[in-house]
């Protein structure tokens, strides 16, 4: 060991803030995998539990490697290269890590038959992040070879080490989740964490002596910071649908991913999760063709018709706003109605008045829809439930407790409507999806329920009510209904709506497996759509599937 690195170790400073900067790296790089991960695989409980998982993996294994090798060659020259290396893998991450996630994924759609989510999750996680974040897990066990001089201040030393990694922990979770992310994006968070990891090997050398001409550390070092700045030119702008070329809007806000497409006929939000549609606006007024429509029935069902003609508003409730969608069909064709809705993310909301034709006075409040509910007296005549968080639902928005909430907030004869999205053709019978615990849950909590399959959708819409006569009252506004267009899709509805025979799959707020329902439904749903393409790679080969695409 040179002097000069004797020196800055005995500057016991340096080496908190070295562990500082690690532990906040860990973190940042941590929520930036949840970022990275969410657009392919959604950010549910079980993705985060991978993303953890995994992370503990490299961090236990770090651990038991940094602190071997800091006995056996008590280098920190050897540390800070570490560091280097980590920062430069992590820079490279918003260069190539959304396509290793998709060549991952493609494999694992074509040799998986089971749990394709959750494997090709897992694998993502080991290949992009495992390696960077072992490296930063040797920082804690090297740094207290290098601080500890004798047993007298061993403890207190190891225990600042660890306050500085906490801290630095702390401010890695707080900053990229409520600053860069929300301002800068995914891509540039890594950077951002990748530059500072740099800055510190890089101090390190020069501080130690370290670097001199035609010296490996200089080369390697150079080739570092190449690399980082290649990546912050290839990566700072990193689309994670690379693959299309004329999105109207991509970027990232506290809780979600988002992007929208436009076309001459209608305009799309997606969030997180790149297939589907979250909210769709059509340009010229009519009908979406999708679940949206099949809703407008519950406004009929608590009597809007015979209220217009009485002179009477309805009071209607969206938990699950997103763009606006269903209050937006909901004023272009009712006139005595009052809408608001609740959206727990803003940005979505700014999206829905800035490319969705939000009507400016539609209250909107940013809040969770539960929350909602818990602060506010009113009752309405329909609460529409639309709070789909990816691929499932907010555990806490598929409960008894919080339908018994929802039931508490509607007026004498009002009508709850609630979108299930991922079909399933066994929804009546003892099959355990998330539609069954979903139904059997709200039918628990009303006496009426009633349900009607979306036409070439994954989706249902699901009614429920206190009022048994509420049948009779849908028909007999239909039939006061003079729009055709409106009239038609009603008739529809009411000629395939079905009552739903109830069992006993009852999600509470101590027991509601959302994620894993939804997961194995979103498997499924991947099973049949790859059918065709592995059928073409077994007999035809890679090649073939290729030619095939």
């Amino acid at each position: 060991m040179s002097n000069k690195s004797g020196q800055i170790l005995g500057n016991k400073l340096f080496l908190y803030l070295t562990e500082f900067f690690s532990g906040m790296s860990v973190m940042a790089v941590e929520l930036g995998a949840s970022r990275l991960l969410a657009p392919y695989f959604s950010s549910s409980q079980i993705v985060w539990t991978i993303i953890i998982g995994t992370i503990m993996i490299a961090m236990a294994l770090g651990n038991i490697y940094g602190g071997r090798k800091a006995d056996k060659d008590p280098d920190p020259g050897k540390l800070y290269m570490r560091i280097l290396v980590a920062a430069v893998w992590i820079a490279l991450i918003p260069v190539l890590g959304k396509y290793v996630i998709l060549l991952i994924s493609g494999a694992l759609i074509l040799a998986v038959n089971s749990n394709f989510l959750v494997i090709a999750a897992f694998a993502s996680c080991m290949i992009v992040f495992v390696f960077p974040l072992f490296l930063l897990g040797t920082v804690t066990p090297s740094l207290a070879k290098y601080t500890t001089q004798s047993l007298d201040d061993n403890g207190r030393i190891i225990g600042t080490l660890g306050a500085f990694n906490t801290v630095g922990s702390i401010i890695g979770t707080f900053l990229p989740t409520f600053v860069t992310i929300p301002a800068v994006g995914t891509a540039i968070t890594f950077l951002i964490f990748a530059g500072i990891l740099i800055a510190l090997s890089i101090a390190y050398f020069i501080s130690a002596g370290a670097i001199k001409k035609k010296d490996k550390n200089l080369a390697k070092i150079i080739a570092g910071v190449l690399i980082f700045v290649l990546s912050c030119v290839l990566g700072h702008n990193s689309s994670f649908a690379f693959w299309e070329s004329n999105l109207t809007y991509e970027g990232e806000s506290v809780y979600n991913y988002l992007q929208v497409k436009e076309n001459d006929k209608n305009v799309i939000l997606s969030t997180n999760v790149l297939f589907g549609v979250q909210s769709i606006l059509i340009k010229d007024g009519a009908l979406t063709g999708m679940y949206y429509d099949y809703a407008l029935a519950a406004p009929y069902m608590c009597g809007i018709k015979e209220k217009e003609l009485a002179g009477e508003n309805m009071d209607i409730l969206i938990l699950g706003m997103g763009s606006g969608t269903y209050a937006t069909q909901l004023s272009n064709y009712f006139d005595n109605i009052n809408v608001e809705g609740v959206e727990i993310d803003d940005k979505i909301t700014d999206l829905a008045h800035r490319y969705f034709q939000l009507p400016d006075e539609t209250k909107v409040t940013t809040y969770d829809g539960r929350a909602y509910l818990a602060a506010t007296d009113q009752k309405y005549d329909v609460i529409m439930v639309d709070a789909y968080q990816d691929i499932t639902i907010p555990f806490q928005m598929s409960s008894v407790e919080f339908f018994t909430m929802v039931k508490e907030h509607l007026k004498e004869n009002g009508v709850m409507v609630v979108n299930m999205n991922m079909y399933s053709d066994e929804l009546n019978s003892s099959e355990e999806t998330i539609n069954t615990y979903l139904a059997d849950t709200i039918s628990s909590v009303f006496e009426n329920v009633k349900i009607v399959d979306v036409v070439g959708s994954t989706n249902k819409e699901l009614f429920a009510t206190s009022n048994s006569d509420f049948t009779n009252t849908f028909d007999q506004n239909i039939a006061l209904e003079d729009m055709e267009t409106l009239k038609e899709m009603m008739n529809k509805v009411s000629d395939t709506l079905s009552d739903y025979s109830a069992g006993d799959h009852i999600m509470t707020d101590d027991k509601a497996p959302v994620e894993l329902l939804g997961m194995r439904q979103i498997d499924t749903i991947i099973k049949e759509e790859v059918t065709y393409y592995k059928a073409i790679y077994n007999q035809k080969g890679l090649q073939g599937l290729l030619e095939s695409l």
